[in-house]
């Protein structure tokens, strides 16, 4: 997976005996996981969120940024285009997903998406990488350099998620995923006596 060849720069490879014999699809996503759990490690949450811009940026050719503000300037139409396109092209990294519609500063819209069962969550079971990894980096691609704005909202219980583009996300102080606890029955690097979970802190 392409991407995760540009994440191993910054966390390192696996040792050869710790691989699993799987099929192609079931290991390159395996290795995104681990690899993003590499990067975490030693890193404060700044410093994750920071990776996964780099990388997101040298995924894109020079001046795409540029290009895409003028492709897709912050309408409904724009909004409504790109929460289509991202049923198909993230179904990689999410799973299954499917557009519907949401509410954007009292304008009703089809730009959100639903995923019904978060792929990276689920692998990963991890609070802090799916914040710091993907939600709060995606949301600031998006706002920030492409200028479309994008709220996620993870549902740690059922591992859904809502994607709402058209609309701006919360300051990282005000946003309820950056108060949730470790999914201690499942992640392997949980601190269940924490309240938050640790790598949501600074």
């Amino acid at each position: 997976m392409y991407a995760t060849s540009k994440m191993e720069k910054f966390g390192g490879s696996k040792k050869k005996n710790e691989m699993k014999e799987k099929g192609f699809w079931d290991y390159d996503y395996e290795s995104f996981v681990e690899v993003s759990k590499r990067v975490m490690q030693g890193r404060s949450r700044t410093q994750q969120q920071e990776v996964v811009r780099e990388v997101l940026l040298s995924m894109l050719p020079p001046g795409a940024p540029e290009q895409f503000r003028k492709l897709f300037p912050p309408t409904k139409w724009a909004a409504e285009f790109n929460a289509a396109l991202t049923v198909p092209f993230f179904h990689w990294l999410v799973g299954p997903s499917q557009v519907i519609e949401v509410e954007v500063n009292g304008v009703k819209q089809r730009s959100g998406v639903r995923i019904k069962k978060c792929r990276y969550l689920e692998n990963s079971g991890c609070v802090g990488m799916c914040v710091n990894m993907c939600k709060i980096p995606t949301q600031d691609f998006f706002t920030n350099e492409f200028g479309l704005p994008l709220t996620m909202n993870p549902n740690f219980d059922d591992m859904s998620c809502e994607m709402i583009y058209g609309q701006a996300p919360p300051a990282f102080e005000d946003d309820p995923a950056t108060k949730q606890p470790c999914l201690a029955y499942i992640c392997s690097m949980s601190n269940p006596s924490s309240p938050v979970c640790p790598k949501l802190q600074a």
